[in-house]
Parts: structure tokens; sequence; C-alpha cells
């Protein structure tokens, strides 16, 4: 693969994202449909996308999701194992095409439906009989002024309109749309409901391919550390059947990592094996030599992340990507970019940098799917709680097992911020919202340089460099001046 080709002479200095901006060329590529946006790293994702191995951020209902519109999610490595294998097998277990219902009984109170609310985008509880067939469904409207005791069954819009299972989207989509409904539970022969669908669920489940295994069940990621016995812990996601294994640390160009990257390849893991953080080809190379199939890159400029206000390390991201990615590719390896992007064209700029795919955190901590809860701020608006994997709380997290003397110790050092509010987006709240405007813009941006798909859109991309005002020029403006 060629590099990245510079407007006018190749930079001196180091590069953000926010530093270039790509020009159009000549192109044959007549819609942004027409271009295929797969990764071709292995990983088996059908979009260039892969949510963050964070623990605000990457859970059951997030790697679900993502999956099904042809991303990945990777679980953190703090997650226990035994937990780790149980996540695996419920996201394998999900339908490729219909949403996981949250559901409840009728005698189950209004406070309980707006607790779950919030844990899902479709924002409905459907309401089941004994049998597990559905009765009525509840959303926040329903909800606004009723007692928090109050039952499901005073409340519900009762005897909803469902699907049968098996209903091909496009006629989901006719059948909701002609009905006047939003969404409506998928209920199988026997009555029982097993998942819910909305019309815009119809519609992106014939605009995305889902990431699938061999068995046609959806992928999902786990990582491990390089403290402890790595072997051990590896062996045990490869048994749960993770997709692909990260091996993960802030500084991934240390003989640790490459013990790590040792014992784990000597597993002859049939997944692809990831392995980062580094910004040099000088790290991607001894990754790969030590048994990486693909890269991390990127030191500090994640959201999170203080570790270039606290130690001064770090590298740009466009020029760590472009650096690293020329490096692997001459390797037969591959790199995702990982941090630092707060807009679609940052995505399109990384993968057009030579990144085979995207890591995102922070940005999709804030959506309906990551971890935890929805909490609300004096102005009404709804939030979740994101931190740093070497926060203090993260650290925290993976100590717990040690002693008193040493959790003191280790909470000395941190690099990262441990509590920060990512706010939902009121018109993006899901984080499938935030992949329709993410893949909208990386499909536009393979058209303007003439690319049917993601190795020609690394050759093809002419980049120039910018200053602060040309980027401020690409603003939008939502109200006159």
């Amino acid at each position: 693969m060629e590099d990245v080709r510079f407007l006018n002479d190749t930079p001196a200095t180091e590069l953000t994202y926010s530093d270039v901006f790509m020009v159009p060329a000549r192109s044959a590529v007549g819609s942004r449909l027409d271009v295929d946006l797969a990764t071709r790293d292995g990983s088996g994702a059908t979009i260039p996308l892969i949510a963050a191995n964070m623990t605000a951020v990457s859970g059951r209902r997030m790697a679900e999701t993502i999956a099904r519109r042809g991303g990945l999610a990777i679980l953190p490595q703090d997650i226990p194992a035994d937990v780790v294998g149980d996540v695996v097998a419920w996201v394998k277990g999900r339908d490729l095409v219909v949403d996981t219902a949250l559901t409840l009984g009728p005698a189950d109170t209004v406070g309980e439906a707006l607790a779950l609310l919030p844990k899902r985008a479709h924002g409905a509880v459907v309401v089941v009989d004994a049998a597990g067939a559905p009765v009525g469904v509840v959303t926040e409207a329903d909800c606004a002024g009723a007692d928090r005791f109050a039952q499901l069954a005073t409340v519900m819009s009762a005897d909803p309109f469902t699907l049968p299972a098996g209903t091909p989207p496009a006629m989901a989509f006719d059948l909701l749309h002609s009905g006047r409904h939003r969404l409506a539970p998928v209920v199988a022969a026997s009555g029982e409901c097993t998942g819910i669908m909305t019309r815009t669920g119809a519609l992106r489940a014939t605009l995305y391919s889902p990431a699938v295994d061999a068995r046609g069940r959806l992928r999902i990621g786990a990582a491990v550390g390089v403290n402890g016995d790595v072997a051990a812990k590896a062996k045990q996601l490869l048994d749960a059947e993770v997709d692909v294994l990260v091996v993960d640390t802030a500084h991934g160009h240390q003989e640790k990592m490459l013990s790590a990257l040792r014992a784990v390849r000597a597993l002859s893991p049939p997944v692809p094996v990831v392995a980062g953080n580094v910004v040099t080809a000088a790290g991607v190379a001894d990754l790969v030599a030590a048994g990486a199939d693909i890269v991390k890159v990127g030191v500090g400029p994640g959201a999170m992340c203080t570790t270039r206000m606290m130690t001064g390390v770090g590298r740009p991201q466009f020029s760590a990507v472009l650096e690293c990615s020329a490096a692997a590719a001459g390797l037969g390896a591959h790199v995702w970019a990982d941090g630092g992007v707060r807009h679609p064209r940052d995505v399109a700029l990384a993968l057009a940098a030579g990144a085979s795919a995207v890591m995102i955190g922070s940005w999709f901590a804030g959506t309906y799917e990551s971890p935890g809860d929805a909490f609300r701020d004096p102005s009404g608006k709804l939030y979740k709680e994101s931190f740093g994997m070497a926060s203090a709380r993260a650290v925290r997290g993976r100590t717990a097992a040690d002693s008193a003397y040493e959790r003191a110790r280790k909470a000395l050092f941190e690099e990262g911020i441990s509590s920060a509010r990512m706010y939902l987006d009121p018109v993006r709240p899901g984080v499938e919202d935030l992949l329709d405007m993410i893949v909208a813009g990386v499909r536009s941006s393979c058209t303007y340089a003439g690319a049917p798909d993601l190795p020609s859109f690394a050759e093809r991309a002419v980049v120039g460099v910018q200053s602060a005002s040309g980027y401020t020029e690409g603003m939008p403006v939502p109200t006159s001046w």
C-alpha cells in the first residue's frame, strides 16, 4: 500500500486530525452506498469502527448493538474471565436483526420501567404476561405524571401491534409505516416476545451487514493486560470464543508487552491478536515480531487521558497513524487508530492515513448502550459517567484484590480523568445514531477520493495541511452571523 499523498510537500511538523484536510479527486464512485467499508484486517468487521475496551464504554449492550451494525466492541481487561464468558455467550445468542427487548410484568412498577428505559435506544418496555407474550408497551411518555409505584398495567398501551419473528426488514418497515407505529414487539410462533423492532431499526437492517463469526453469530472481542499469567487469562478468553484478543497497556513498546505477546502467540490463537499502544514504526515492528496481527496506535489523544499533560509523552495522532500504518503494511500487519476522534472527519482521516479501523471511547460513552446508569443534571439533561482506564477510579477497580498497602501505593499514580459527564446528544442519543453519522461521513469521504473500498481510499487520499482558521472555516454556522 502506498503512503497517503500530501497536496504539497510532506510537512516537517507533527499533525493532529484538526491540522489536515482531504481534497476531492476525480471519482467514478456514483453513490456512497457503493462503497465497501469492510475491514481487511481479519477482525470480521463490516464497518471500520471499534468500541474501546473501556469500562464506561463496552459492555454487553454496546457489543450486541455495534456488532449488529458491523462493528466490534472490545470488553475491558478488568472484567473477570467468567463474566466475560457469560457476556460473550449472551452476545452470540442475540438476533442479527431484531433488537433485544426490555421486558417487565404487568404488576411491575413505573419506577422500574423508568430505570430500564435509558438502557436501550428504542425507548420502550414491553409488558409481558407469565408466558412471555406481549400484553402492552410502556414509554417514558406513558410514565409522565404517574406515581412511581403505580403498576404498569395501569399506564401501558395495551394490546400492542406486533410483528411475527422472521419478518423481512423491508416488510417490517412497510407494516410499521402504514400502521403509523414507531415500534413493535416481535413474537415467535408460540406467542412469546423475542425482541423489538423499530422503523429505523428495520431501515438499518437493510443498510448494514452484521459482523458475524463462522457460525453466523455476532462478533465480540476482549482484552487482557500484560501483568500476571497472561497466557492463562488469554486461554480463558479464547475458550469463551472471543473473536478478537487484545493485549493492552498504555505503553505498548516495553518488554512486558513483548513477553506477553509471545506467550499469547504460543497458544496459537485462531483469532487476530491486537496489541498496543504505540506511536512509532519501531514500536509496530517490535509488536508484530512478537506476534501481533494488529497494532493499536495512540498515546495521549483520548478525551479521558492526561498522559501528555502529566508526562509530556505522546504524539499527534494523525502523524502517529500515518507512520505506524505504513510500517505495519510493510510487515503484512494492520493498525487500529485508538483515540482522538471527535467528528466523522477524524475517522475518515484516520482511515486515509492507513488505519484498518478506528477505536472510539468517550464519544460512545455518552449513549444509551454504554454501561452504567443515566443521570440528569440540574437542567434535566441526560448524561453518563466516563473515566480513563489509567485513572484512579479504574486502578481501584483493577486492584481490588490487592492488599490495602498495594492499593494505596498504586493509587498515588494516575494518568486519566476519574469522572467526566458524557452528555447524551438529544438528536443522536444511541450508538446507532452515531454510527449512522460516522458511516455516512466516511462513505462520502471515499466517494470524494474516488475510492470504492478502504484499501483504495488510503491509496487515493490526498491530504493538505491547514491553519487553525482553515479548520474553523469548515465548521457549520447554525445561526446567522
